[in-house]
C-alpha cells in the first residue's frame, strides 16, 4: 500500500483482484462515458476489464496498476507504463499515464492532483523527463484538469471502437516535461 495523504492510498492490483476491478469499472465507467457509446459502454468495460485482458495488462513488466483508495473505499484505478514513447516527441525517457478513472462522487476532492503529484515525483526519481497521456476531447473537465496540471497538447488520435459514436472518438495526446 502506498500512502499519498491521510485519506488517499494506492493499492497494487493483483491478478486475484480482477473481479473487483471489473465490478468497480461497471459502476465508474458508465457514469462518465455511457453517452459516448451505442451500447452505453458495455462492450468497452466487458473487453478492457475482462479477466483475460486485466491479466494481460498485469503481465506487462514495465507497467504499474493500482486501485485508488479514498477514505478506505476503492474509488478508482490508475495505470502507467514506463518507456512507452509518444511518437515525434523528444528522445527523453517517457512514461505513459495509461489510465486514471475516479468515481464521480470523489471528483473535486483533490485525488487526481495527489496522484499526479506522486507520479511526478516517482518519474523524476527514476530519471524520466516526460509523462504523457491521451485525453478525450469530449470530456472538457478532464481535458482542462490536465492542462491546469501543466500538460501541453502534442497531437491527436482517434479511437477505433465501432460502438463508440464518431463525434467522441478524438483523443488529444498531452505531455508534461518534468
Amino acid at each position: 500500500m502506498i500512502t499519498l495523504s491521510e485519506n488517499i492510498q494506492l493499492k497494487p492490483i493483483l491478478s486475484l483482484d480482477a473481479a473487483t476491478l471489473f465490478k468497480l469499472m461497471k459502476e465508474v465507467y458508465p457514469l462518465a462515458y455511457s453517452d459516448f457509446w451505442l451500447d452505453k459502454g458495455d462492450w468497452y468495460v466487458d473487453s478492457q476489464y475482462s479477466k483475460a485482458h486485466i491479466l494481460k495488462e498485469l503481465s506487462v513488466e514495465n507497467a504499474e496498476y493500482y486501485f485508488v483508495i479514498y477514505k478506505n473505499e476503492i474509488v478508482g484505478n490508475v495505470r502507467f507504463v514506463w518507456d512507452e514513447k509518444l511518437a515525434n516527441l523528444s528522445a527523453e525517457k517517457q512514461v505513459k499515464l495509461h489510465r486514471i478513472y475516479l468515481h464521480q462522487k470523489t471528483q473535486g476532492k483533490g485525488i487526481g492532483k495527489e496522484i499526479l503529484a506522486w507520479l511526478n515525483e516517482k518519474v523524476k526519481q527514476k530519471g524520466y523527463g516526460i509523462i504523457w497521456l491521451d485525453a478525450m476531447d469530449a470530456q472538457p473537465k478532464a481535458f482542462q484538469f490536465y492542462k491546469n496540471q501543466g500538460y501541453i497538447y502534442h497531437s491527436h488520435t482517434f479511437l477505433p471502437f465501432d460502438l463508440m459514436l464518431k463525434e467522441f472518438r478524438k483523443m488529444s495526446q498531452l505531455y508534461k516535461k518534468l
